[in-house]
This record gives C-alpha cells, sequence and structure tokens, in this order.
C-alpha cells in the first residue's frame, strides 16, 4: 500500500511540473511577441527607421581617397632673433635693470592645410604660420611649394595661403549647420610629421567653446569628435563621408599634448567667410 501511495505522488508531483513548465512557456512566449522582439517599434524610435531605406556600412575608402590629395603638409622656419626683456611681459626686472637682451632660438613648425580652389588657395590655422618667417607646403604627391601668407585672422584662428600652382585638387564646402551628433566624419592631416594620416570618428557634439583661442572676443563653436588627431593635425580636413568639408581641425583636448578623446574643429560654414574675407580684404569684415 505504500508503495502505491509513493507511486501516486510521484506521478501527480511530474504532472505538476510538467504543467507549470508548459504555463510559463507560454507566458514567457507572449511577453516575448508582445515586446522586445516582436515586428513593432518601441514609439520612442519607429520615427528612426524607415523600411525602404537601410543602413550602409561604415566604409571610408571613398570618401578618404577623393580627399587626400587636397590636404596638405605645411612646415614653418622662425628665425633665431634678438629681443630686449622689455619684450618679455613676464620679466618682472626689466623696469629696474634695463632693457637685457634674449636670443630666441630658430624654430621649425608643422601642420596640415586644405586647398580650397584648384589656383592654390589652402587654408590652414593661424598659430600654425604664426611669427614664420618662411613657409612652405608639400602637397600628397610630395611636391613642394613656397607659400605666400594672404592673411591671418586670429580670432578665429584661421589663416590663407596661396601657392603659385594649378589645376590642383581642391576639397569641396559642405554644410557644417547641417551636421548631426552622431554623424560619422574622417579627420585628415599629418600628425607628428608623418605622411598622410586618416582617421574616424563621430561627432560627439556640436558649437563646443573650450577657451583656446586667446585674442579679445574669440570665436569658439567647435565641432568635437572623437576622430583622433594629434600635433601636426592643426589646419587639416573634417570631412563628412560624402568627402565634403565641414570642418577645419583646430584642437585637441588633452592632459599629455597627445590625443586623449576629443578633438575640436572650427565649423566650414565660419571658415567659408574668414576665408573670403582674407582673400578679399586681407581682414575679416564685420561679425
Amino acid at each position: 500500500m505504500k508503495l502505491k501511495n509513493i507511486l501516486y505522488a510521484v506521478v501527480i508531483s511530474v504532472a505538476t511540473s510538467v504543467f507549470s513548465v508548459f504555463i510559463y512557456g507560454k507566458l514567457i512566449s507572449k511577453n516575448i511577441n508582445d515586446g522586445q522582439l516582436s515586428e513593432k517599434l518601441p514609439v520612442q524610435y519607429a520615427h528612426f527607421f524607415d523600411g525602404n531605406k537601410k543602413a550602409g556600412p561604415a566604409d571610408f575608402t571613398a570618401a578618404a581617397a577623393s580627399s587626400i590629395s587636397a590636404v596638405v603638409h605645411i612646415k614653418t622656419h622662425i628665425s633665431q632673433r634678438q629681443v630686449s626683456s622689455k619684450e618679455d611681459r613676464n620679466d618682472p626686472f626689466s623696469n629696474f635693470f634695463g632693457s637685457q637682451p634674449q636670443i630666441i632660438p630658430e624654430q621649425l613648425g608643422s601642420g596640415s592645410g586644405v586647398i580650397l580652389s584648384d589656383d592654390g588657395y589652402i587654408v590652414t590655422n593661424n598659430h600654425v604660420i604664426e611669427d614664420a618667417d618662411n613657409i612652405s607646403v608639400t602637397l600628397n604627391g610630395h611636391k613642394t611649394y613656397k607659400a605666400v601668407l594672404i592673411g591671418a585672422d586670429p580670432k578665429t584662428d584661421i589663416a590663407v595661403l596661396k601657392i603659385a600652382a594649378t589645376n590642383l585638387p581642391y576639397l569641396a564646402y559642405g554644410n557644417s549647420d547641417a551636421v548631426e551628433t552622431g554623424q560619422w566624419v574622417l579627420a585628415i592631416g599629418y600628425p607628428w610629421n608623418l605622411d598622410i594620416t586618416v582617421t574616424a570618428g563621430i561627432i560627439s557634439a556640436k558649437t563646443r567653446s573650450v577657451g583656446i583661442n586667446k585674442p579679445d572676443h574669440p570665436v569658439e563653436t567647435f565641432i568635437q569628435t572623437d576622430a583622433a588627431v594629434n600635433l601636426g593635425n592643426s589646419g587639416g580636413a573634417l570631412i563628412n563621408t560624402a568627402g565634403e568639408l565641414i570642418g577645419i581641425n583646430t584642437a585637441l583636448a588633452s592632459p599629455t599634448g597627445a590625443y586623449a578623446g576629443y578633438s575640436y574643429a572650427l565649423p566650414v560654414n565660419v571658415v567659408k567667410k574668414v576665408v573670403n574675407d582674407l582673400i578679399k580684404y586681407g581682414a575679416v569684415k564685420g561679425s
């Protein structure tokens, strides 16, 4: 009798377990079908998706190939010079002991630039060419030209150069007002005196002010990206995936001076105004 009771208990337990698992499975299946894995999108995401338009792969080869020939390597030379200590505002003793001559050794610098026209107008950062006695421009094909400074604007940190060349490749202006946070971008330039280098990232913020331009009333409305830039990238191109120029790489945020996650480019819509004024007037007019 005891054995029979035990068998009944085992059968009832097994049946109850099977029934519980069956019911649980049905409930889970209903929740999944009604929720995350159903074809229905959450309302906050639904407007982002278009069934007729599929996201393409992150392939930047065409944009890079069409742009690198229009980005140049700029090298500068500042001759050794002698200055009086009165020119050094950090010298607190010059008023007491008179002017003491100081020798500033020659300096060599490098950066990047972007060709804007087939007849040799080039935009770069003012800090790349500031105080330079000689400026040379090397094209991607390694041909080098002596450059003439057309004009510079410290408030935006933009300068325009000109080389005596024709039929040059150049970048077309994009529209920096139309860029969006999360959009893929490429940074092109000559970091660390290397040959042409392309890096990719996204726009992580717009209209950033980071306090790097020192003149009175500086213009700072940077595009912030996580595309890697380093020393030498200044003045180079920030382009979209269509190969259009959307900014001039100007600065990076770093405690060490090397890339640490964020870089900043002056929007091309600001650059266009400054470049046009510098070419036409030699200075920026109006606001």
